[in-house]
Order: structure tokens, then sequence, then C-alpha cells
């Protein structure tokens, strides 16, 4: 059994109803629902100015709803401060001590989130093997590398031994072998039974990591469902058409693409859509175009991924 297939026969560690949420006059979260289940990983994935980043701050209880309602481990954690100890909360942004030593971030972090003194060297050596920094315990943390420095970010806010972990954007700013190690870490502490939330605009790491997404755009959810079943909905088993236009169609170019089931992106420049056979196709199809006046920049068959997804429900492009 999955892990999203396990977590279905739990009751949900975070529930979010109906949030709906104005910052500054502008409408960040209209009508938002979201359900985290112990043992998951659920990616939150859209742009720069989605509402990704104000979902969280509501779900940890740091910022109130205009309406709408939230739920960790069946309380509102704005009002009953208990509750959060439940929650670990990882920013976007480093918040790690740079001058301190691994250990003594660790043992700060630990005392603020009301570890027991007797419990805290246990969690702090605890801590440092889920980050794979055990025999970094006396180094400075500035002495450390960008994974490094995430991975002792992410285990911070372990210590008091939440069920539910929030990261905002855990991976920006690191390589892609340190980016691994965080998708390790993450994954392990998954199937330790933690719920898992992150947001993310990187479509790589929402395929690779997620058990299910929510792809969120202008303040709601446009899609939800695991990687494998949003790929499935939209090309039913096929390959995936990409078509890059040098310029936008005309009425009897666009009649053209519609017809081959294919859907715009970018005003129009990309379109894309399901396909069924391999390359053999794309001469045919490129003379089919030149013949009512479209001329491709690019053409080409390939896997379907997220990406195809998004460009054909919702006409944009989400990546880094």
């Amino acid at each position: 059994m999955s892990s999203a297939e396990a977590a279905a026969h739990e009751q949900p560690i975070l529930s979010i109803r109906q949030a709906a949420k104005r910052l500054g006059g502008w409408p960040a979260l209209r009508g938002v629902d979201l359900t985290l289940f112990p043992g998951e990983i659920l990616v939150l994935l859209g742009p720069n100015g989605a509402g990704k980043s104000t979902l969280l701050s509501a779900a940890c209880g740091r910022l109130a709803l205009d309406t709408g309602t939230v739920s960790l481990a069946g309380e509102d954690p704005r009002r009953v401060a208990g509750v959060r100890a439940q929650l670990g909360f990882v920013p976007q942004h480093l918040a790690v001590y740079p001058y301190l030593t691994v250990r003594e971030n660790l043992e700060v972090f630990g005392r603020m989130m009301g570890v027991p003194r007797s419990a805290l060297p246990a969690r702090v050596r605890e801590a440092a093997a889920w980050a794979g920094l055990s025999g970094r315990l006396d180094a400075h943390s500035d002495a450390l590398s960008g994974g490094m420095r995430r991975r002792l970010n992410i285990v911070a806010s372990l210590l008091h031994r939440p069920r539910v972990l929030l990261l905002d954007e855990p991976t920006v700013g690191v390589d892609m072998d340190a980016r691994e190690r965080v998708h390790e870490l993450l994954r392990r502490l998954r199937d330790d039974g933690l719920g898992v939330l992150l947001t993310t605009h990187d479509l790589a790491q929402a395929e690779a990591l997620a058990d299910r997404v929510l792809v969120m755009l202008d303040g709601r959810i446009r899609l939800a469902g695991s990687p494998a079943q949003l790929v499935e909905s939209e090309f039913h088993g096929m390959q995936e058409l990409k078509l890059v236009l040098r310029e936008v169609p005309d009425a009897p170019g666009r009649a053209l693409l519609r017809s081959l089931d294919l859907r715009p992106a970018r005003g129009e420049l990309a379109w894309t859509g399901p396909v069924a056979g391999d390359f053999s196709r794309l001469g045919e199809l490129d003379a089919r175009l030149r013949e009512v006046g479209l001329t491709p920049a690019e053409l080409r068959v390939r896997a379907p991924g997220l990406e195809g997804v998004l460009l054909r429900v919702t006409g944009e492009e989400i990546g880094p």
C-alpha cells in the first residue's frame, strides 16, 4: 500500500475549509479547501503570488482568515495555543544562527519549543542524525554547505516532535545534490508518519516528492490529485505533443490546432495536447501547419508530465 493509499484510511491531521483572505485589498485566498493526512507529502504548486505562502501562514495560525476555518489535530491553532505544538514550520529563508554550532542551534530551538531540559541532548542527537549531521555537531553553521544548512533548518523544527511539518520553498538556492538530500529527508519523515505540506513552484520537485498535488492560481485551487492522476486525466495514456509557434495563429490556424485537441498557453504561442504514436507523425503535422501559415519554432513529442497538464488546464507556465 502506498503512503497516499494508507493516508486515505486516516483522519486528516490538518483541514482547511473555504479559506478566504484579502491582503491590502487583494484576494490572496478565495475559498480554498485543503486536507493533509499523516504519512503524506502534499505539495502546493503555483507561481509567485498564487497564495501558497498565505495559505501556509493561515495553516499554522499566524494569519487570521477573513472567512473559513483551520483545524489542526481537531483544534483551531489561533485559538488553542497548545495545539501549535503539533506543528513544525520551516520558512523559505534560513532561520539558523550562523555563529552557533549545529549543536548550539538545535539546543536553542529545542528550548524555544519547550523541549524538557532532560530530553534535549537526546533530541539534538536524534535531529542531527535525521539531517545527516551527526559528525558536524560542533561545526559552526556558517561553515556548512547550503544543503546542510537547509537540512539543519528542517530538523530544528522537529525537536518537539510535531505531527505536521509545513515548509515554504524548502530547496530554494541549493544545488541538485543538496536538493535530493532534502528530498530524502522529507520522504523519511513522511514514512515515519508525519504529514508534510510544502510549497514550491518547481515542477520537478512536485513530481519527485508529492503523494498529492494542489495547484494554486490566483488564490484558488485549480487542480488536485496525484501527479500520475493529473497526467492521466489530460493525456489518457498517450504521449504529449508540444508546439511552440513563431507567431500567434489566425482563425484558420487556431481552428486546425483545436481540431487536434491542442490547447493554448503563452498568449497562443504554445500549444499542447495528447498524441498517439511517436516522432513519425511530426513531419506530416509540420506540413499541415505550414499549409495554414503556421511556422513552428518547436515541435516535439515527449512523455507527459505536470508541465503539460498545467499548460492545458490553466494556460499558465509554472517553473523556477
